[in-house]
């Protein structure tokens, strides 16, 4: 996810000089949290997608600036542009071309030796992020990723979910354990209801999976910004990167790799696809995001993890795991999690929001009827 956007306003998230020597380099990772927008005339993007980058795709449409945007308002058919790819700003869809890759390095032989450069690197990306003036609070579901990016970075804790929510409940065990006070945001129907035009707006996605996931991230952010913060501190990219699915152990349909280092890789690919969500909402709710297990240098240590410090049927996430035991309670290092749409029951409140309003189950995509109908009664 973005680091604060530059003086440049149309490069956000890592300085010219960086990106220029990334470019012609073709370094992947050349130690930033990610960066997008136009620089001496092209469009780039880094190889994460961390900072979302959208071009238009309705060649008749008429705009009064740049064929770009950082936010998909202000384009008639907004389109992703490719992550790891450059192109002319005057030709930014057929003009596109990939320039970095992510790199394939063999996996580090010595766990010992893996673990520290681990924790080194997320020691690294958590010092980078209070080197910047900000006043940052965290995201806090009570599991292993949230807790350790709290434990770094000493910043307050929100927990946002309804009030027999597993999150909740697991937020205040684990802020306990760490002796740490926390914010409850406590939901009700009607803060989805409200939500959930403004959350379709801003990402343009009204697919159930995509708006159960990002109204947690909203409405947190809508009280973290409320209380006077700058920058919300989330714990994504662990799952992709750390071997956090149970499809990559399982190497189920869902996946085409044929080894759990194969398949995390997978999982880290589609990151450029999730993370403009995640971005556009949090942004959407006045705050900066900041994500520290998306720095390069975390990335690049991930990628080095052997299995057997990725996941097996007895354990995912081992390797970081390991460096989250040096920081947390065991309880809380060891923890397994719910889906953030699970966790904080907004999937069950919005299926129930959406047959209460007459979208039954047996419809075909009954959630995102619903939601299509919530936001077409907003614009109306």
């Amino acid at each position: 996810m973005t680091s604060p956007p530059t003086t440049d306003t149309t490069l956000r998230g890592a300085d010219p000089t960086t990106v220029r020597d990334a470019i012609e380099r073709g370094d992947p990772l050349p130690g930033t949290s990610g960066f997008a927008g136009e620089l001496d005339g092209r469009l780039v993007r880094d190889v994460l997608g961390r900072v979302p980058l959208l071009v238009e795709g309705d060649s008749e449409a008429e705009t009064a600036g740049p064929a770009w945007a950082f936010a998909p308002s202000e384009l008639a058919e907004p389109r992703l542009f490719p992550a790891g790819a450059v192109a002319p700003v005057d030709d930014p869809v057929s003009g596109q071309e990939p320039r970095w890759t992510l790199p394939d390095p063999e996996p580090e032989s010595d766990p010992d030796t893996a673990i520290e450069t681990l924790e080194r690197a997320i020691e690294t990306a958590t010092e980078a992020v209070q080197r910047d003036d900000r006043s940052i609070a965290v995201a806090f579901s009570g599991g292993v990723d949230s807790a350790l990016v709290a434990a770094l970075l000493d910043a307050p804790l929100y927990v946002v979910g309804f009030s027999d929510s597993h999150d909740v409940d697991a937020a205040r065990t684990a802020a306990d354990a760490m002796g740490r006070d926390l914010a409850v945001v406590e939901l009700e129907p009607a803060d989805l209801e409200r939500a959930v035009p403004e959350v379709a707006r801003a990402t343009r996605r009204t697919n159930a999976m995509d708006v159960q996931i990002a109204l947690p991230l909203y409405l947190v952010g809508e009280r973290v910004a409320a209380d006077g913060f700058d920058a919300l501190a989330v714990g994504q990219g662990a799952d992709e990167l750390f071997g956090g699915y149970e499809k990559v152990v399982h190497l189920d349909h869902r996946v085409a790799a044929e080894t759990v280092r194969g398949a995390v890789r997978e999982q880290v690919d589609s990151l450029s696809e999730q993370l403009p969500r995640d971005v556009l909402t949090i942004e959407a709710a006045g705050l900066e995001p900041v994500a520290p297990f998306l720095h390069d240098a975390v990335v690049e240590a991930a990628l080095r993890l052997p299995d057997d410090l990725l996941a097996d049927e007895d354990e995912r996430k081992r390797g970081f795991r390991r460096v989250a035991a040096r920081h947390l309670p065991t309880e809380i290092a060891t923890r397994d999690k719910k889906a953030v749409q699970y966790g904080s029951l907004v999937a069950r409140e919005l299926d129930r929001l959406a047959r209460q309003a007459g979208y039954k189950r047996r419809m075909d995509d009954h959630v995102s009827k619903y939601i299509e109908s919530l936001l077409a009664d907003a614009a109306a």
